[in-house]
């Protein structure tokens, strides 16, 4: 195998991220019947807010509590406490996407493994552990820990430092997302390879070493 060291994006590369269905069970403790009405209208708050956590814009914590401003205000219960019970949620809800056990079974030991995620540190650890994936994977970089975001290079660099002094072409980011995941490889000098699931077309100006539209495809391309 030609890569030494694969690195993956959490959410909708390895785990499927259902947040209307955590959003469902987070609220349905507070006896709230949540719409899809009510996720479209979180969704027009949340998007953009990551959009400005992945450009340094805002914090984490200033993310988390900026998108549950309003429930918060409409049950009295304080932004960070409806967080975390929705990280928690999302953590029961936690499933690996189609061909990531099979993925990982078959490259365990014939190539390392980690993960540099724009996630929060609660959901990621309870769904490594949830998985069996915990062991399979090193380093665990996750941006709230790191105090920056992907795209940006600094937190690859971060993740280097922790891993052996691999030639950057001997290294691939796996990702979803074109722009935090395939541009932040880009950016850092490494190796990329867009899980492209739905088809879509390719951002302007951004150019993945590889494009696949499933995970089972990916491992084909890793066994040359």
């Amino acid at each position: 195998m030609y890569y030494q060291w694969i690195l993956f994006d959490a959410d909708e590369t390895l785990f499927h991220f259902d947040a209307y269905q955590g959003l469902k069970l987070m609220f349905s403790g507070y006896e709230v019947d949540f719409t899809e009405a009510d996720y479209q209208q979180y969704q027009a708050v949340n998007k953009p807010l990551w959009v400005d956590y992945q450009n340094g814009d805002i914090s984490a914590s200033e993310l988390q509590n900026t998108r549950f401003q309003r429930w918060s205000d409409k049950l009295g219960i304080p932004t960070q406490t409806i967080n975390s019970e929705f990280l928690r949620a999302m953590g029961e809800t936690c499933a690996c996407l189609p061909g990531a056990e099979a993925l990982v079974a078959e490259l365990t030991g014939k190539v390392k493994m980690g993960i540099i995620t724009n996630g929060f540190t609660a959901l990621q650890r309870v769904r490594l552990e949830k998985t069996g994936f915990k062991d399979a994977f090193f380093p665990l970089v996750i941006s709230e820990q790191v105090g920056v975001a992907k795209p940006h290079p600094s937190i690859f660099e971060h993740a280097f430092g922790l891993m052996d002094d691999t030639p950057k072409d001997r290294i691939l980011m796996v990702g979803d997302n074109p722009h935090s995941d395939i541009q932040g490889g880009i950016n850092a000098g490494i190796h990329t390879c867009w899980l492209n699931v739905n088809g879509d077309p390719l951002p302007e100006g951004i150019e993945p070493h590889y494009q696949v539209s499933s995970l089972a495809q990916l491992l084909m391309v890793l066994r040359g």
